[in-house]
C-alpha cells in the first residue's frame, strides 16, 4: 500500500486493520503492561530483555514510511484514536492544551481518580486554572532551581549519608528508593513525615489500582485514609517544607491541596527511577564519570544547586528511557489539520520513545549524549519531551532534576561508584531500548 492508496477519513489517513493490531501489540500493550502509574518490575525486566521499546519505535517508523507524517487514525471500534508521527504535530498538540487538545483524557481520568480525583491534570475549567496555578507557584515551574533548594539539601545529604553507610560495599534499588522516598516526604511534608512509610504504601496500593483504570473498583477506604493522613501532615506546615508554603498561600476547596500533593508524591517516584538510571550512565561512561565528579567537587561551596552536566545526565536518562512514554490528549472540538479534520473526542497518542530514539532523524538516538541538554534548544525543533511541553508541561520539570542532581552529588561526593554488570551500558554499542532500574547495582568504594 502506498500513501495515496491508504484509506482516508475527513482527509486523514486510516491505518489498516493489520497495522492497527500491530500498534496495539507493539506499542499499546507493552506500555500498559509495564504499568502506567505503578511499574511492574517483572514486566520492566522483560521489556529490557526483549527490547520491546525498540520494537515499538520501529513499528511507528514503519507506519511513517507507509502512511506519511500523519496524524494516523486507528480504526478501533467505538473509539476515535490517532497516533502522532510528525515532530511539527507534536509541538502543535502539546502547545494546544487545554483547548483544543485536553490533557484530561478518558483513560487518564479513570486511572488518576483512584487516588487524586481533583488533581489539576484531569480537571476542567474553571477549577483547572486554580489547581494548575497552585502547582506552578509551589513547585516554581519557571525557575531552574527552586528557591528552597538550599534547605532541601540538608535532607538530601543526611539521607544519602545514612543510605551509603547502611549499604556498605553495594548500593541497590531498594536501598536507593527507600532513601529517596524519605527525602521526598521531608521536602514536601517536613521531617516529621520522614518515616511515614505507610503513607507511601497506601499511595502505592492506589496507584496499583489506577493501573487498571476502569477495570479496578475504587478503593474508597484507602483513598479516604490517605487524604486524611496528608491533611494531617499539611496542617503541621513544618518550616522548610513545601507544606509550610502551602499553608502560607490562600487556598479554597477548589484548590484541593491534598490531590495536588498526592500527584507530587506520585511524580517523584519516576523521578527516582530517572536519577538511578542517570547514576548508572555516569558510572558506566568514563568521560561522564570524570565530568560529573569534577562538577560535583567544584559545586561543593554553592550547595550543588547549579550542576548543569549532572542535570543533563538526568534529562538524558529520561530521553533514553522516558518514565512517561505515552503522552495523551483528547480533542475538545473538531480540529483542522493541514490534510483534513480530526473529529471531536479523538484520543491522541504521542509516543515519546518514537521521537527520542528515532535514529532516522536523531543521530544520537541510541547513544548517551548529555551535551544535548547543555544547549538552549535540545534537539532543535525535534521533540525531546521528557516532561511534555507547552501549557501542560509537568510543573516539577525543574524541581525533579534539581533534587536528582543533588542526590547524585551527595553520592559522588562521598563514594566512588562502579556499575555492576556494566555490559548493559557499554559505550561502544547502542544503548538498550529499556533499562530495568530494579536490577541495577553499584559497587561502592572510598
Amino acid at each position: 500500500m502506498t500513501i495515496r492508496e491508504a484509506a482516508i477519513r475527513d482527509g486523514l489517513s486510516i491505518a489498516s486493520i493489520k497495522d492497527t493490531l500491530a500498534v496495539l501489540a507493539d506499542v499499546i500493550v507493552p506500555t500498559l503492561g509495564k504499568g502506567v502509574l505503578m511499574r511492574r518490575p517483572r514486566v520492566v525486566a522483560l521489556a529490557e530483555r526483549l527490547n520491546l521499546d525498540k520494537r515499538a519505535v520501529r513499528r511507528l517508523q514503519s507506519l511513517r514510511r507507509k502512511y506519511g507524517d500523519g496524524p494516523l487514525l486507528l480504526p478501533i471500534p467505538g473509539r476515535h484514536q490517532a497516533v502522532i508521527l510528525s515532530p511539527e504535530h507534536v509541538h502543535w498538540v502539546l502547545q494546544g492544551a487545554p483547548e483544543p487538545f485536553a490533557p484530561s483524557t478518558l483513560e487518564k481520568h479513570a486511572a488518576l481518580t483512584h487516588f487524586e480525583p481533583n488533581v489539576s491534570l484531569i480537571s476542567h475549567p474553571p477549577e483547572r486554572a486554580e489547581r494548575r496555578r497552585f502547582n506552578d507557584e509551589l513547585l516554581e515551574s519557571d525557575r531552574p532551581a527552586h528557591s528552597m533548594a538550599d534547605g532541601f539539601r540538608a535532607a538530601l545529604d543526611s539521607e544519602a549519608q545514612e543510605m551509603l553507610a547502611a549499604a556498605g560495599s553495594e548500593l541497590n534499588w531498594d536501598a536507593f528508593i527507600t532513601a529517596w522516598y524519605r527525602i521526598v516526604r521531608r521536602v514536601i511534608l517536613g521531617d516529621a513525615a520522614r518515616d511515614d512509610h505507610e503513607l507511601t504504601a497506601m499511595l502505592a496500593k492506589l496507584r496499583g489500582a489506577g493501573n487498571w483504570a476502569f477495570l479496578h473498583p475504587d478503593r474508597k477506604g484507602i483513598r479516604h485514609r490517605f487524604h486524611e493522613r496528608l491533611k494531617e501532615h499539611l496542617s503541621h506546615a513544618e518550616s522548610g517544607s513545601l507544606a509550610a508554603r502551602i499553608k502560607a498561600r490562600p487556598n479554597t476547596d477548589a484548590t484541593a491541596p491534598t490531590d495536588q500533593v498526592a500527584h507530587w508524591l506520585f511524580a517523584f517516584d519516576p523521578g527516582g527511577m530517572a536519577t538511578f538510571r542517570a547514576l548508572a550512565l555516569i558510572a558506566s561512561q568514563s568521560d561522564a564519570g570524570r565530568r560529573a565528579s569534577e562538577e560535583v567537587s567544584a559545586a561543593g561551596e554553592t550547595g550543588h544547586r547549579q550542576m548543569p552536566f549532572v542535570r543533563a545526565c538526568i534529562l538524558e536518562s529520561l530521553r533514553l528511557w522516558p518514565t512517561t512514554p505515552a503522552i495523551l490528549r483528547e480533542t475538545t472540538e473538531d480540529v483542522q489539520w493541514p490534510g483534513g479534520i480530526m473529529r471531536k473526542h479523538t484520543h491522541v497518542l504521542i509516543y515519546a520513545p518514537y521521537f527520542h530514539r528515532d535514529h532516522e532523524n536523531l543521530p544520537e538516538a541510541h547513544q548517551f549524549a548529555p551535551d544535548l541538554w547543555l544547549t538552549p534548544a535540545p534537539g532543535g525543533r525535534w521533540p525531546l519531551i521528557p516532561f511534555s511541553e507547552g501549557p501542560g508541561i509537568c510543573p516539577a520539570h525543574n524541581l525533579v532534576p534539581t533534587l536528582g542532581s543533588m542526590m547524585i552529588a551527595a553520592i559522588l561526593g562521598r563514594r566512588r561508584i562502579e556499575l555492576k554488570d556494566g555490559d548493559r551500558l557499554q559505550s561502544d554499542r547502542p544503548l538498550p531500548g529499556a533499562l530495568d532500574n530494579y536490577t541495577l547495582r553499584f559497587s561502592l568504594a572510598g
